[in-house]
């Protein structure tokens, strides 16, 4: 079957345009006549034209065999190891997914792909870098000499519909009491201090409580990766700051 979608991309990069950005749909359709074709000359079951029609789709304009996985809900985390081991994180646990990309240079297309989206680089001389996708996903690449076995991604995933108190106290997460007390701390300014492991959830609730800051407000962040207040917030006035050495006793 990899010789087949090999010779089907061959065929579909024949047919589109050198130097002109084709629409999405303008690749479907010539996938789709690029694999009926095929599908004349030798049998393929539907199953696998459907598979192989995605497959070439996100290999040619979205993430490759990520793709799919950044479209999972269930999954909150995608990480690579080089271009043979990707795992995914679903349900707080990790599992290997089996998927690999063709080659590390694929890999590497990809992290480039990544960084552009983001009018970032990342190459040898910039071998470490933090950046977003257009859904908010943040992603942490690292590529060679400091990644010693091809480029290491992690993706960690937002969800597509944010937690709210609400859902937490229906979660049995935390109690209506915890609930009013930690709103009347919001509203009343006091300094709150939120720690936790890795993936354990900072973020999440970070976003949380700042819904209870009245939209009156003028709110200016510090943050190193430009992960608070990302998506959830209602307060118009804010200021985002990214932190370079900044001395907390002159602010």
């Amino acid at each position: 079957m990899d010789r087949i979608k090999e010779k089907i991309r061959e065929r579909v990069l024949q047919q589109v345009p050198t130097g002109v950005d084709v629409d999405e749909k303008y690749l479907a359709d010539a996938i789709d006549r690029v694999i009926t074709e095929i599908g004349q000359e030798q049998y393929m079951r539907f199953g696998d034209r459907k598979k192989m029609r995605r497959e070439i789709f996100n290999s040619m304009r979205k993430l490759d065999v990520l793709q799919e996985l950044i479209e999972t809900d269930e999954i909150t985390e995608i990480m690579i190891n080089g271009p043979d081991h990707i795992f995914v994180e679903k349900e707080g646990r990790l599992y290997e997914t089996g998927l690999t990309f063709e080659s590390v240079e694929r890999l590497e297309d990809i992290a480039q792909q990544i960084a552009s989206e983001g009018n970032r680089i990342v190459n040898e001389s910039v071998p470490i870098l933090d950046v977003r996708l257009a859904d908010g996903s943040r992603v942490n690449i690292v590529m060679p000499p400091i990644a010693l076995e091809g480029p290491v991604i992690t993706i960690r995933k937002f969800p597509k519909e944010p937690l709210t108190m609400e859902k937490l106290v229906a979660m049995g997460a935390i109690t209506p009491e915890a609930d009013r007390y930690l709103k009347g701390l919001v509203e009343a300014k006091y300094n709150i201090f939120i720690s936790g492991g890795t993936g354990a959830g900072k973020t999440t609730f970070l976003n949380i409580l700042s819904n209870y800051i009245p939209v009156s407000e003028r709110i200016i962040t510090i943050d190193y990766k430009v992960t608070f207040l990302y998506l959830f917030v209602k307060v118009s006035n804010i200021l985002r700051n990214i932190e370079y050495n900044i001395d907390i006793s002159k602010c």
